[in-house]
């Protein structure tokens, strides 16, 4: 099997083009994809792929890229795909983003120029003490990386670079998918299913060297909207009902200590809020729900009903709505029922020179809703770190093992078909 050199240092400087184009997304768009700078670096993919010979490549009107790798083995397989995300994480700006590359790390604090009060540190960053002799990937302080998940799309268009150029390297054929709008729950909100053309894949996605994901959080939304009474507050004696006050009730009755995501970790879920707006009137909280059982997920939003129903109580004239929608679910589910896919993206970690460590993600992948669409998708690492944040980085050499396991997945579908 051929092994993938990352000649003339081709995937930091990818990276880097990458993370220097501003593909942040905007969840009060309703628009897909919902920045049209997105499109920017979806143009830019697809004249790359051409220019490798994908001479399928495109962009669709939402912005959804696509390309085909013709598979070079006699073998009837079934068609894999690769997937990352373009987008990144509103939270955090993603403009005017200068990727610095901090060779050679020996464990020091890593301060960011354009803010000196930005500090990676070994002890809040566990993971760069595995780090040590690498090149460490962070933006200068003031935005975002984006290696969440450019760090991902570098590492597929290497390894699709690779493909085509080392025509020994036997495959079937591989599908590439590019999505928007990950960071903000529609990320395959308007997949092509039929134009991809896929069996199965695996999102590009996760964190940590040697990680493979086969299970997240399974979520509901909920939109919790409380009528109270308003009257001019000089006569309001007796009349009155705040939403806005009953709605502050309402989240302090929930509990601190647990089902809250400051206060859990591992397979513990929670109900959180996250915003809130309203007058004295009416008032609206919006809450996410994670667990990582249905059932679960289930009581925690029948508990949220039940504390709103307390607290309401002490209201008279006060009403409330509570709409809850599904999300998405814990892909586990499917992929259980197909664990050759998980087993064999072990081995081609393994393969890599890597111990894999399968892993249960604390949210949610573009992978999560392809699974229940037909297209079972577990995550595999992408080496991104600290994502949303201006603490975001990656290493070259975590990214090197990523590109070699997406090479690796191709080829062992191909030897055990």
């Amino acid at each position: 099997m051929s092994k993938y050199i990352n000649l003339n240092q081709s995937l930091q400087q990818r990276f880097i083009h990458y993370a220097k184009i501003d593909t942040q997304s905007d969840p009060n768009s309703a628009s897909c994809p919902s920045t049209l700078k997105q499109k920017n670096l979806g143009a830019l993919l697809v004249e790359e792929l051409i220019a490798l010979g994908i001479s399928d490549a495109e962009m669709d009107k939402n912005g959804y890229v696509y390309g085909t790798i013709p598979s070079n083995t006699k073998k009837i397989l079934p068609v894999i795909f690769f997937c990352s995300h373009m987008d990144t994480s509103p939270d955090c700006s993603g403009e005017g983003v200068k990727p610095i590359i901090h060779h050679n790390y020996q464990g020091d604090d890593i301060i960011l120029p354009d803010d000196p009060h930005i500090v990676l540190k070994m002890s809040e960053h566990r993971d760069l003490k595995h780090q040590i002799g690498n090149d460490i990937i962070t933006a200068s302080g003031t935005t975002l990386l984006g290696a969440d998940n450019k760090a991902g799309v570098a590492e597929i268009m290497e390894a699709a670079s690779f493909l085509m150029k080392n025509q020994e390297v036997k495959h079937g054929t591989i599908k590439i998918l590019f999505t928007p709008d990950e960071e903000i729950g529609r990320g395959v909100d308007q997949l092509d299913v039929e134009k991809l053309g896929a069996d199965f894949g695996y999102t590009i996605d996760g964190e940590t060297l040697g990680s493979i994901e086969d299970e997240t959080f399974s979520a509901d939304g909920a939109t919790l909207v409380i009528h109270g009474v308003s009257t001019h507050p000089g006569f309001a004696k007796g009349k009155m009902e705040s939403a806005i006050k009953i709605l502050a009730d309402i989240i302090a009755a929930l509990p601190k200590d647990t089902l809250t995501p400051e206060a859990t970790h591992q397979k513990e879920g929670f109900i959180h809020p996250v915003s809130i707006s309203g007058q004295v009137e009416m008032a609206e909280a919006h809450f996410i729900i994670r667990d990582f059982t249905d059932e679960k997920l289930a009581a925690h939003g029948q508990f949220l009903e039940a504390t709103v129903k307390n607290v309401i109580s002490r209201y008279p004239n006060t009403t409330f709505d509570l709409d809850i929608k599904a999300q998405y679910r814990n892909m586990k589910q499917v992929l259980d029922q197909f664990p050759q896919i998980v087993q064999f993206g072990i081995e081609a970690i393994e393969r890599a020179g890597v111990m894999a460590k399968k892993q249960s993600i604390r949210g949610g992948t573009d992978g999560s809703r392809l699974s229940f669409m037909g297209l079972p998708c577990p995550n595999i690492f992408a080496g991104e770190h600290a994502f949303h944040s201006k603490q975001e980085w990656v290493s070259v050499q975590d990214m090197e093992k990523a590109v070699q396991t997406i090479i690796n997945i191709a080829s062992i579908w191909e030897e055990k078909g």
